[in-house]
């Protein structure tokens, strides 16, 4: 049986991002959290945070899942992430990693990882993100007219 951890997001599920009612009315508790040995990379649409020793941090936030809606979540965010456990093609791995709460104590929580093949890809073609947190990039207003979302 899976343990039953809360999540460390960093990227679309966080507050503002366009997967963030995903979560709603599944979640107990959210408070910031930082990944240590880990960098972000900026993906097409999305993020990546893939685990480099002594590196790091990535910003994000622990979620704590409702305990009558945990399975179901799991399940979902393993689709979202398009994480299936043993399959090679698989984008994410989903690992259980000591994440830093705010006030220094460490939790373990479930982490969605970018992959070996695609973590080495992106070490070796792309920079990390400056300052480990990542949020979606909103285009600049045309010239005298609103910004439109």
């Amino acid at each position: 049986m899976t343990e039953r951890l809360p999540f460390f997001v960093y990227g679309t599920l966080r507050p503002g991002e366009r997967n963030h009612a995903f979560l709603a009315g599944r979640v107990l508790a959210r408070a910031p959290a930082l990944l240590p040995d880990a960098v972000l990379y900026a993906g097409p649409g999305y993020p990546y945070a893939v685990r480099a020793p002594g590196a790091g941090p990535v910003h994000g936030d622990l979620v704590t899942a409702r305990p009558e809606t945990y399975g179901r979540l799991l399940a979902d965010l393993d689709h979202l992430e398009e994480y299936v456990p043993g399959d090679p093609r698989s984008l994410y791995l989903r690992e259980a990693l000591a994440v830093v709460r705010e006030d220094g104590t460490t939790a373990r929580a479930w982490v969605y990882v970018a992959a070996p093949p695609l973590a080495a890809r992106l070490r070796a073609t792309a920079e990390p993100l400056r300052g480990g947190s990542w949020v979606t990039p909103v285009p600049p207003a045309p010239p005298g007219g609103p910004r439109t979302p």
